[in-house]
């Protein structure tokens, strides 16, 4: 696991479309937006299947917040650090099509800090599966998952319009919020609170004068996002934000013609039950 993250984390800062902390796509082909993964390994194996890379040469798959959640070893400990080296896997034969986005729980992992999830710390439950697993390894394997998760990218930029992040910056921190983190290189700085990248991640509940307002400045027309967990695996936010999960049986992907605009109508309409794919 040590070497695979550490050529993750290479493949992640020499991507092919990456521009600082920002992956730009060309304006061909198609992207697979998804949500949360969280452990969920039978809807990535459903991504990967519909994407369909090896047939689809000019197709690009997003994926974000892998860690925290799915299967858990006999004493209760987090196994989804199984899922993350098969999406690492993915990434390293598919490194300028396969690109991974920075979540909260990331950002939890990279400062060694409490997150909760269905009343369950997940950072102590993790770290206490990965020592059963490594043993005497657990240092280095700590220390390089930390690091192949501050190499990944904050967002992704389609050429029609459309920005990818796992979050927005909350309407009470917006003013707090720097846009040069998607230009200068990260640091563990960055991801504690009043950083910059954990303001991003962190963020839940935007107003429409808060969409509107990182609309304009970010240059953009739709934000699709993750975070904000979804029952049905979707939501619409006015006026401009498709929100994504797929950590569940409602799970939701989203393909995306990079040639072309989309309204936020056309958008919901393409939305793809992960449980519709074999």
């Amino acid at each position: 696991m040590i070497d695979l993250c550490r050529r993750a984390r290479e493949a992640n800062r020499t991507a092919r479309y990456r521009r600082g902390n920002v992956v730009h796509l060309p304006a061909e082909g198609q992207v697979i937006l998804t949500g949360d993964l969280h452990g969920h390994r039978r809807n990535f194996e459903r991504i990967v299947a519909y994407a369909d890379l090896v047939r689809r040469p000019d197709r690009h798959v997003v994926l974000h917040e892998i860690l925290h959640g799915g299967p858990e070893d006999g004493r209760g400990g987090c196994l989804s650090f199984e899922l993350f080296t098969k999406v690492l896997e993915y990434h390293l034969e598919f490194p300028d099509r396969v690109h991974l986005v920075m979540g909260n729980h990331d950002t939890a992992i990279i400062t060694d800090s409490d997150v909760m999830k269905a009343g369950k710390e997940m950072n102590r439950a993790m770290k206490e599966a990965l020592r059963r697993r490594f043993d005497e390894d657990y240092d280095e394997v700590r220390d390089a998952l930390r690091e192949v998760l501050l190499s990944q990218a904050l967002a992704v930029r389609c050429p029609n319009g459309i920005w990818f992040s796992h979050s927005l910056p909350a309407c009470r921190t917006l003013d707090h919020f720097d846009t040069g983190i998607f230009e200068r290189p990260l640091t563990v700085d960055d991801c504690v609170r009043p950083g910059s990248a954990y303001l991003l991640t962190w963020g839940r509940r935007q107003s429409r004068q808060t969409l509107e307002t990182l609309a304009r400045r970010l240059e953009v027309e739709v934000f699709v996002v993750g975070h904000q967990p979804q029952e049905s695996g979707w939501a619409r936010v006015e006026p401009n934000m498709l929100i994504l999960a797929s950590e569940h049986t409602h799970g939701m992907l989203l393909p995306v013609d990079l040639d072309r605009r989309h309204t936020l109508d056309e958008l919901t309409e393409r939305l793809v039950p992960l449980a519709s794919i074999a």
